[in-house]
Parts: structure tokens; sequence; C-alpha cells
């Protein structure tokens, strides 16, 4: 299934989710990012996984924090995901990385449908969000400590909060619109998936108005070897990057 094709209805949605479903036959590339991949280009092929689930708490969805550690992005919030291997389709590599990432059962999801494909100009990478429901929800861990740091369940109304919007500012004054997730809501979500949840709130009408002056910066453990990430935000192209895997 590519982006273009048009999704099925999903049966068993609960009715929050069919605006959701909606948004994904709706939805034009030009809602979530001013990036998409030039024709004729050459760009790196990749899939995401967004998995929208019920919790204790009502909708929610799933997100990974990458490792503290790690040489690109420590701690960026993400959505599951990867490189499209030889054979493979969007949804196959993202339900691949998915199990791959955090044990995630393929099987317990069903597919909504494909999101327009999305690209990131500072690694010239075409990234397709593949829309899923957790229609069995089953235990999910951390894979790998080397990869991943934590595994955040993020409920809509925490996201639509407006005590849990900021505006995240990066050290060459580069802002952007961001979240603060987890139990202890210290956890910043911000840049590529940051952007996309803002942006389809906004797109479903779930967003609710927030204080755009009230900003944070981005903690150090952050910017651990982040030169890359420097000349992106300089060239205004942060809030669309995304974590290479």
């Amino acid at each position: 299934m590519s982006g273009e094709e048009a999704a099925s209805p999903v049966p068993g949605l609960p009715d929050w989710m069919r605006p959701v479903e909606e948004a994904v036959a709706t939805i034009e590339a030009g809602h979530l990012t001013r990036f998409v991949p030039p024709e004729g280009g050459d760009a790196r092929e990749g899939a995401v996984l967004m998995l929208f689930g019920e919790g204790p708490r009502g909708g929610e969805v799933l997100l990974t924090e990458r490792a503290h550690d790690m040489r690109s992005h420590p701690g960026q919030v993400s959505f599951p995901g990867g490189s499209i291997d030889p054979g493979e389709t969007v949804i196959e590599a993202a339900l691949r990385e998915a199990e791959e990432e955090i044990g995630l059962v393929p099987s317990s999801v069903d597919v909504i449908g494909c999101l327009p494909q999305l690209w990131l100009p500072p690694s010239n990478f075409a990234v397709t969000p593949v829309v899923g429901w957790w229609r069995e929800p089953s235990a999910v861990g951390v894979v790998s400590r080397a990869e991943v740091h934590a595994i955040h369940h993020a409920v809509f109304a925490d996201l639509v909060d407006p005590e849990n919007r900021i505006t995240v500012r990066h050290p060459t004054g580069y802002t952007s619109p961001g979240f603060l997730i987890g139990p202890e809501r210290d956890v910043i979500l911000w840049g590529f998936t940051g952007g996309i949840i803002a942006r389809l709130l906004d797109y479903l009408g779930w967003s609710r108005d927030w204080d755009v002056s009230r900003v944070c910066d981005l903690p150090a453990y952050m910017l651990a070897g982040d030169a890359r990430v420097q000349r992106n935000a300089r060239a205004g192209m942060l809030d669309i990057e995304e974590p290479e895997r």
C-alpha cells in the first residue's frame, strides 16, 4: 500500500478513532510539513509506525525515546521505524521495525492506511507514516538498551492539554512546537515526530489554544554530538529532522 492508496474502513474502531481513519484518506503532505520528496529524486525510503491504541486513560499513541548516549539525536522521541529493506512494503517495514525495537506483535495491529510520504532534506530520507490501530495490545518493552531508552504511551488528553504544550528552543535560536510527556512531564517531544503530531491534532480539530510564549530549552543530553543538528537548525530544517536508523 502506498501513501496515495485509499484506506479501507477498519471494523471495530472506537468512535474517537473514526476522525483519524477519515484523516488518513484525506490529509495531504502540506498539512503535515513543508517538505515533500522532489520528483525524480534519489531519496532513501523509510517508514514509521503511528500506532494508536486505547489505554487506561483513553486514546493514546505509542512513542519511543532514543538512548541518551547515542551519537546522533540522543533522547529524541520518535515513532518506531527505519529504512525499508529490499522487497519490503512500507507497511511491512514499519511493523518489522516496531517488532525489532520494542517487541510489538505485528499481527496485533490493524493497518488503517498510510499518510503521504514526507521528506527529510538533511538526510535525503523519504518517510511514509503508517497509521495503525492496536487491536490487541500486548506487552512491549525495550529490546535494545543501546538504541531505546524508554517507551511512552502518550495519551491524547495529555497531548492536547495546554499545560503540556511548549515552544522548544535550540541553542541556535531555532524554535518549534513541542510537548511535555512522560510520567513526570520531563520528556520533550519535538522535531519531526512532534511536528507531525502537532499538525495532525490541528487537522483533526483536537488542538486547544496554548501559550506559545512558554519556552523550554533542550536539555544538555539531547545536544551531545549534534553538529549536524545545529547546521540543520540554522537552515530552518530541524522541524523535520528524524534520527537515522
